[in-house]
């Protein structure tokens, strides 16, 4: 699902009231976290309809779990401005609080403009700051590296349409 329009939401509604069990799937994530599912499980709620979420992989926690990161303290901020400029200074603002609240900064990007923000960490981060990048969680070609910024410069993966958790920790 990439957007809810008026159509899904009437056909949403009318399965309400006809007292339908209904499932939201996302095709890449979790409906309700940095996904439009988010806008019919607001529906829901507001009808007193239950919501039942159904246990599965989830890449956010998954990738926390494997990085080697602050998992007592964490954030997950979803997804970073587009524009380079605002971008470059939402991931300062991350890592000073990473570095004054001594937590783990979690965020996504769409496929396609993975690369442009691995770039912007390793140019905007302090060289000690480690950056970790969760790739294709739970699918064959599987990886999770974390490094300090420094080393990523040295080292910068093909990321290209492919799904991808970013972990930032300064510390």
């Amino acid at each position: 699902m990439q957007k809810v329009d008026e159509e899904s939401k009437t056909a949403f509604h009318q399965k309400i009231k006809e007292e339908k069990t209904i499932g939201i799937i996302s095709e890449a994530g979790c409906p309700g976290v940095a996904d439009p599912g988010q806008i019919l499980v607001n529906l829901a709620q507001q009808k007193n309809v239950t919501v039942k979420p159904l246990v599965g992989p989830n890449s956010i926690l998954l990738a926390l779990m494997a990085s080697g990161m602050n998992g007592q303290q964490f954030q997950f901020v979803g997804y970073l401005p587009i524009d380079n400029t605002q971008r470059a200074k939402a991931v300062k603002s991350l890592e000073a609080e990473s570095a004054q609240k001594n937590c783990t900064q979690i965020f996504i990007e769409t496929p396609y403009r993975n690369n442009q923000l691995l770039e912007t960490l390793v140019k905007t981060c302090h060289p000690q700051t480690q950056i970790c990048v969760a790739a294709d969680l739970t699918g064959e070609n599987e990886s999770v590296q974390t490094k300090t910024v420094q080393q990523w410069k040295s080292s910068v993966p093909q990321l290209h349409k492919r799904p991808v958790i970013f972990l930032l920790y300064a510390h």
